[in-house]
This record gives structure tokens, sequence and C-alpha cells, in this order.
């Protein structure tokens, strides 16, 4: 990346939450109801376990060094540019080629009204690097792993040194793992068994970011509200925004339709398409970057270890009743491709699709004409298309004789679920923040036993291709090396991808601003409402 200095206002979003019923006209265009059917698990995204609501919490009420541009997609929709930086906490960076160096804003304070500076970012970062977990191997992807190379230059200055030149290094500036914490407030609650003050975090804010957590109910509400004291863009619209929980698809779509809801999150396809007709509501459905929704398949468990039981579950599965039953059509096949990759477009077909007959060859091939018994697991979650989709892989594994009981986990348990390595299929969904293949092979087919890598898979070639592409700056080596490990993941199919989704918002005619970011959570800052 070139040495770029970073000195415009970052374009900020933010989002409104429905006021009282007695609330002026003005108060509930101040005021935003976003409903989901899951919340955050906790307030901090290094806390074991978190899961993906928790980003939006994060994105709204920390601060990152930098963030990045909006730009529009073909249907005019706001889409994040991580090509094109701007400042957040930074007031200007100069990215170098083995280093970043980072002045900070000088008005910038703690929600406790503290000053940010860096020390407060040196915590952060190393915090970051020592958590362990998904944390730490996020941050390894970028070979930042060592407190050593976060180091402070003067109150307002830091350098952050990348040990290798990578591509990822700069982005990490604008990641939500390195959210910039009160490191005063925080290490005021450690213990010498919680030397991060995990326990705290997990349910308290310590950020400077443009929205406190005023109050949280788990699993069934979250109430934010600005932070006037905010510096690092502009000041939102929003005074208030009202996140509750509602497990109902039914529910939820009432509540917008009839006006007592202003945003819906992770609408379900059958949702999406049906809302798109109304005209009263906008609803948005962005293809998800770097993001597949695949069938995983243990290859340290009998019998998937075995290349040609998983290549037979990947000619029985019944991909277009997917697309057209789970989906509506919504999202993008990745199947039916060309035998042979010849591209680094990522995501891009697999050369499967549903023939039964060549599936039934394979099992015997493998010595198991008869079949197994196996189990199906997915993330309730994700029931609206992750159901039908379980029922239907099933019943189309059973014309191969394969018998598969439906294992149905609870979202706040998924991600520990997977991580342990022990469910024999899973239907899972992975998206990569930044938009480079070798950045979402690292994290799913990669054999160091990252968290994602649900599959349990390794293969030392595909390692050496990712980690070759990973680390250089230079397109070319991408363009060379990506075809090679694409093709190893598509012929050993420890996973099998199965569609690329969308994320489908709906919101009310009077909101605005809504942008898609990588971790698919909304940010509120920009959003705006008008009654």
């Amino acid at each position: 990346m070139k040495r770029r200095d970073l000195i415009t206002a970052t374009a900020s979003l933010a989002a409104p939450a429905l006021a009282p019923r007695r609330a002026t006209a003005q108060d509930r265009s101040r005021t935003l109801l976003s409903v989901s059917e899951n919340g955050p698990n906790a307030l901090d995204f290094h806390s074991v376990g978190a899961n993906r609501s928790v980003y939006a919490v994060v994105w709204n009420c920390y601060d990152r060094l930098i963030s990045f541009a909006v730009k529009r997609d073909a249907n005019g929709q706001g889409v994040y540019d991580y090509t094109r930086p701007v400042p957040e906490l930074a007031e200007d960076v100069d990215f170098r080629p083995d280093s970043a160096l980072i002045r900070l804003r000088r008005n910038a304070v703690f929600h406790d009204g503290a000053p940010v500076t860096a020390a407060d970012v040196k915590y952060s970062f190393d915090r970051a690097v020592s958590v362990g977990g998904y944390p730490a191997s996020t941050m390894q992807s970028a070979n930042l792993t060592d407190p050593a190379q976060f180091v402070v230059i003067d109150d307002h200055t830091i350098r952050i040194d990348y040990r290798e030149a990578n591509k990822y290094a700069p982005l990490y500036l604008g990641a939500p793992v390195v959210g910039i914490y009160n490191s005063r407030l925080v290490k005021s609650h450690a213990t010498e068994a919680d030397p991060w003050a995990q326990d705290y975090t997990r349910n308290a804010v310590a950020g400077s970011g443009a929205f406190k957590v005023e109050r949280n109910t788990p699993g069934q509400e979250m109430v934010l509200t600005r932070n006037d004291a905010w510096v690092c863009g502009p000041r939102p619209a929003l005074d208030r925004v009202i996140w509750r929980v509602v497990p109902s698809p039914g529910t939820r779509r009432a509540l917008l339709e009839r006006g007592d809801a202003d945003l819906i999150t992770d609408l379900a396809p059958k949702d999406a398409a049906e809302l798109a007709t109304n005209p009263a509501l906008r609803v948005w459905g962005t293809p998800m970057e770097n993001t597949i929704t695949y069938l995983g398949l243990n290859t340290k468990m009998r019998p998937f270890d075995d290349i040609r039981v998983r290549q037979a579950i990947a000619w029985a599965l019944p991909y277009e009743k997917i697309m057209s039953v789970a989906l509506y059509g919504r999202g993008r096949a990745l199947f039916g491709g060309p035998d042979t990759v010849s591209g680094q477009d990522w995501p891009q077909p697999t050369r499967y699709t549903t023939n039964i007959a060549k599936a039934k060859a394979l099992l015997a091939e493998a010595g198991l004409p008869n079949g197994f018994e196996t189990t199906l697991s997915f993330d309730l979650g994700q029931a609206a298309t992750h159901e039908p989709m379980a029922v239907l892989i099933a019943e189309s594994l059973g014309a191969i004789g394969i018998r598969a009981t439906i294992d149905k986990i609870p979202g706040s348990r998924w991600r520990a679920a997977f991580s342990a390595k022990t469910l024999p299929m899973q239907i899972n969904l992975f998206g990569g923040w930044f938009n480079f293949s070798d950045f979402y092979f690292y994290f799913v087919y990669d054999s160091r036993n990252t968290i994602f890598n649900t599959m349990d898979y390794a293969n030392p070639a595909l390692d050496r291709l990712v980690h070759e592409a990973r680390l250089s700056t230079d397109p070319a080596v991408l363009a060379r090396d990506a075809p090679a490990y694409i093709q190893i993941a598509y012929d050993e199919v420890p996973n099998i991808p199965l569609f690329q989704p969308n994320l489908e918002v709906a919101m009310a005619r009077g909101v605005s601003g809504f942008t898609y970011w990588f971790h698919r959570e909304v940010d509120y800052r920009a959003m705006r409402k008008v009654t």
C-alpha cells in the first residue's frame, strides 16, 4: 500500500431508535428501533465466544485508528471501500512498507472523559495479540503478534512495526479487533486470574465511540445513546438506537410493516423477497464479500477422512433445491462450474452438481455401498435458511444411504461448538473481512488450528501457497497462487461451497444511511430517519 496521509474526516454512520408513544415528531426522527433475530452475547470483541452481533456494539461504541470511505454499488447502495482509508482516532497515518506511523487526534476522549493517548492504543493492540482465541488468530493473519511491534513515540504518536510486509497490516488499523480501550479503566478491573479484565469488558464498554450503552438486557434489548463528546467523525443524526431481539420472523416483519420498527437486519431470504414488493419499505440485498455458506466435513473423523466419501457427498447435494426452497433465489450459486480452476476470482463455483449415480459409485469405491449414519449440525440462529437446508441435505444424502440426524445448536453456543472441531458435518457460514481469497483460505483451510477450520483439514501444499499469497504485496503472486490453492480445496472438498449469501436489510422509507461493512453489522453513526 502506498503512503497515505489521512487528512479528511471520516464518513461515519449511525442509527435511530423508536421513541416513546408521546414523543414529538422531532424526537421520533432521532430515535431508531432496530430488530433482529439475535443480539450480542457480550460487549467486547475479545470476549470468549463473542458472536457476530458483538461487532455492532464494538463498531459503534469503540473507535479504531482509521475507517474506510464509502462507495456506491450498481444499485446505489453504500458499500465500504477498503482501498480508501480515512481517519477515525488517527489524525494522520504514514503507511510505510514496514510500518505505520500514527498521530492521534488531541481532543479525543473516552466515555468517562479521560483523554485518548498512544498508551491506550498500545494497550489495545497488546491486548488483541495477547488474549488468545479468535482475536489473536485474527491479528496473526497480518503478522501482528508481539507487543514489541507497538511502539509509543509520545502521548499522541505511535508506530506499528509489521516485521514482514503484508497487505493486511494497514487494513487492521480499521478492524473491529483493535477498537481502542480506555487502558486506565480496564486495568483497574484486572486481576491475576483475569489480567486483561475480560470479565469486566464483557459487560461494560470502555471506549470512546459515537454511542454509549445506556442499557443492556442480554437476549432482549440494548439501548444506545449518542456520545456528544465524540470528535472522530460527523455528529450522528440519531440521539438513540433501540436494538431489540425479536426471535420470531413473523413478528419482526409485522413490526416493520405497521411502522413500529425502522430496520430489520439479517432478513431471511423469503421475507426479503416478499417485503421487496412493499412500496412503503426498502430492501437491500448486498452480496456478502468473501463469504460462503458451506457444508463442512470433519476430515479427522471416519468416514470423512476418505476423500471419496467427501466427493460422494459433494455430488449428492440438492444444490438447485437449496437455492429455490431455502434462498428464494436470493444469493449466488457456487456449484456447476468448470472442472479446472483457471482464475483467481473469489468466490467461484465448484464443479459439483447433483449426480446421485456418481455419488453412489464413489461411496461403493470407498467400501460403503450401504452408506453410514452421522450427524448434521446447524446454527439455530440461522434457522430461517439453515433448517430447510439441513432437511434438504439429509433427504438427498438418504438417497445414497447416508442417514443423517439433524442437530440444532442454539446460536449462543454455535461458535464454541464448531470451534471444538467435534461436529461430523455442519452447515456453516464464514465471511473474510477483507476481500482477498488468501484471507478466506487462511482462516477456513489453513492447518494451523484456526478456529474457523471447522473441518480440521490439513494440506501442506495449500498452506504454502496461501502463506505466499497472504504475505506478498505483489498482485502477481496472488494471481499465480490463487488458482492452485482453490483447485486443491475443490478437489479434496473438506467443505462443499453452496452459495454466496446476501446481507438482506429492510427499512422504512424514511430511514437512510445504511452501509454494507465487511463485518456485516449495522453502523448507526451515519444513519438518519425522517418521520
